[in-house]
């Protein structure tokens, strides 16, 4: 086994630090959720914590590793006999991105339950995990139900594994750690809200800091059991301040001040529920055991709100999560006098720089009037196109780019789902057939058997109990009378928008509406799984803005950065599309595209544009690609090019007001795909 980094060698990164040792002094503050660029020390700083754990006992020959003082007595090993426990290192269980529901919370064998009627059940991760470290990296990429299913465990400190009636339990209390990159896809909130504490950490700017980092790691590299051997005094010393602070924590008295200051502050802050209050109260527990005081303080409460509140505040996957340190303190100042108590007191010894140091959450302030109300202009003084109202002729465009414009308000849409039953990944738009949803049927496992449908292998079975010499009730079941349940459910698409940002769309008020529309199918996408890319098409040429991703958020941010102006190349758009969508099939056959084109249907600029655009669009129809053009046409005369362009993608033409769910205008929810039969 490869000597691992130490932990007390890691140069900066105090929040990072600070919120791993808090759940190392007391796991029920919940784990914690590490956000950050690439090359951060993310992984490197929660694979050194292990070495820092206290070592566990267990029952000798448990699978479960029960504690041989209180042990579990549903463990499925139970009963256990007195023996004396025996001691091992705390374990560090990393969670694969692709691992299997099975892999997960363990295999329950099916054919010896049904014909033995014997629990033959093989742990999973979950099991192997228990009191220990659960570490999950790119916490974000990983499927939604075993997102769910890891933390309801985390939640209850069990898991239940359920087969066809036949069920398991097991104990299963560990600490979770997710990392997460956010430009790769964010976490739906209600699972953000499932951890218990989240930090921001990014690569330090200081000269000097980023040369220790490099000197260190290098040396690391060159002999790793020399310099861990180096650092062998900070750890034992680190190890031992853990272990008391750990006895000490049970002494610590959580007063009525200061719990007034926590309600006030979730209070003040707007968070949903009632656990961002819990999780408050065990943090600024934890902080005053790790500063070795039997008393919370109000700068614990500050903390722990730095730490425990920022991803409870997200109310959707473009908001940047923060706190107004300002307004945090204020609302801690007034719950304080509103309690009589004043401030003036000495309130101890924070978190010393041993622990990682009191950063502050690690995210800067963010006040509310710091961001550009949606549906509002960042200025008046930009020049505009023509007014809203007067007609529309071909070929009419600004020349001048002109600066981005605030888009408009968000609304819901109606779903846009593609045609036919999909086989991509688990999400929420389109018909696909996944381990999750309504039985459909059922067929041969390919593999190892999943999801049993018990009314098929009962049928399958019955035909052969005689001459399998079947005696008394049970049935006598064979591996090839095994039937697998196929599901159907929904799936996630690719979702790659075309927008036109020629001058013909450059209306102020009018482009504000588009980029509204466009914003509100990015929330769509992200509420239901999607990947995302965003084609932009102005000037002379289109340009891939972003390439397909699971991070809605930076769709949004590009989005709303983008210029207008020019000429309409819309050929060009299509056949960049076409090159991105050729490109996503080889990387992500399984994952079905739709094509959403914003514009309002002209085309200028080179020879003959309407007529190379018709042929860019029946390349796509050729494909069969399933496409919806928002029609973003307006004023008192309309020459109704998006629908020509919809004709020739074979898709559908929808308004922007059409697209509203709460339009009154119909809109048939598959999109048409080109070929598919009449």
């Amino acid at each position: 086994m490869s000597t691992p980094y130490p932990f007390t060698a890691i140069v900066g990164q105090d929040d990072l630090r600070l919120g791993l040792l808090l759940n190392a002094v007391s796991p029920a503050v919940g784990g914690v959720l590490v956000r950050g660029e690439k090359g951060t020390a993310k992984s490197t700083a929660v694979r050194a914590l292990a070495a820092l754990m206290p070592e566990v006992s267990v029952v000798p020959g448990c699978r479960f590793s029960c504690d041989p003082v209180s042990p579990d007595p549903a463990c499925p090993d139970a009963p256990h006999a007195e023996a004396v426990g025996v001691s091992r290192a705390a374990r560090t269980v990393e969670l694969p991105v692709g691992a299997s529901e099975d892999r997960l919370v363990g295999a329950l064998d099916i054919e010896r339950a049904l014909s033995e009627g014997v629990k033959a059940f093989e742990p999973g991760l979950l099991a192997d995990a228990h009191r220990g470290i659960l570490y999950v990296d790119e916490v974000n990429l990983l499927h939604d139900h075993l997102v769910d299913l890891l933390l309801d465990a985390a939640a209850m400190g069990a898991s239940y594994v359920e087969r066809e009636g036949v069920s398991v339990r097991h104990a299963a209390r560990f600490l979770l750690v997710g990392t997460m990159n956010p430009e790769e896809g964010e976490l739906r909130p209600q699972l953000l809200d499932r951890f218990g504490l989240t930090v921001e950490v990014a690569a330090s700017r200081d000269t000097d800091e980023r040369v220790e980092v490099v000197r260190r790691r290098l040396a690391y590299d060159d002999d790793p059991e020399g310099f861990a051997a180096r650092w062998a005094g900070e750890e034992s010393a680190l190890r031992e301040r853990i272990a008391a602070a750990r006895a000490l924590l049970p002494r610590v008295v959580l007063g009525d001040g200061v719990l007034r200051q926590i309600a006030a502050t979730c209070a003040a802050f707007e968070v949903d529920g009632m656990r961002a209050d819990i999780v408050m109260a065990r943090t600024a527990t934890a902080l005053a055991a790790w500063a070795g005081r039997e008393e919370v303080t109000a700068d614990d409460v500050r903390q722990a709100a730095l730490l425990a509140l920022p991803h409870r505040r997200r109310r959707n996957p473009f908001d940047a999560p923060g706190l107004d340190e300002d307004k945090l303190d204020q609302t801690l100042d007034e719950a304080a006098g509103d309690e009589g108590q004043g401030n003036d007191d000495d309130p101890g010894p924070g978190p010393d720089d041993g622990g990682g140091g009191g950063g502050g959450g690690g995210v800067p302030p963010q006040a509310d009037g710091d961001r550009t109300p949606p549906g509002t202009s960042e200025d008046d003084d930009t020049p505009s196109g023509p007014p809203e109202g007067t007609p529309d002729t071909p070929g009419r465009s600004t020349g001048a780019e002109q600066q981005p414009v605030a888009s408009a308000e968000p609304f819901r849409t109606k779903m846009l789902s593609v045609p036919g039953l999909g086989a991509g990944a688990a999400g929420r738009r389109s018909r696909a057939r996944t381990e999750h949803g309504r039985t459909t049927g059922a067929r041969r496992p390919q593999g190892s058997l999943t999801k049993l449908h018990l009314a098929a292998t009962v049928q399958a079975a019955a035909p052969h109990q005689r001459a399998r010499g079947r005696s008394g009730r049970g049935l006598v079941v064979r591996r090839d009378d095994l039937r697998q349940a196929t599901r159907e459910g929904r799936e996630g698409n690719l979702v790659l928008f075309v927008v036109d940002a020629s001058g013909s769309m450059a209306a102020r008020q009018r482009m504000s509406a588009v980029k509204g529309a466009v914003l509100s199918l990015l929330l769509d996408a992200y509420q239901r799984r999607d990947k995302v890319g965003l084609v932009t098409f102005r000037g002379k040429e289109a340009e891939v803005v972003l390439p397909p991703t699971s991070s809605v958020d930076a769709a949004a941010s590009r989005l709303e950065s983008l210029p207008t102006g020019g000429r309409t190349p819309l050929a060009s758009g299509l056949l960049k599309a076409h090159d991105v969508l050729r490109v996503e099939r080889l990387r992500d056959p399984s994952r079905r595209p739709l094509l959403v084109v914003v514009t309002d249907g002209r085309a200028t600029g080179g020879p003959e544009p309407v007529a190379l655009a018709g042929r860019a669009g029946r390349l796509h129809r050729s494909e069969g690609t399933a496409s919806v053009v928002v029609d973003c046409e307006s004023g008192y005369v309309r020459l109704g090019l998006a629908g020509e362009l919809a004709r020739e993608l074979g898709g559908t033409a929808v308004t922007l007001d059409e697209l509203r769910a709460d339009s009154i205008a119909g809109l048939v929810k598959d999109v048409t795909a080109a070929g598919r039969a009449a």
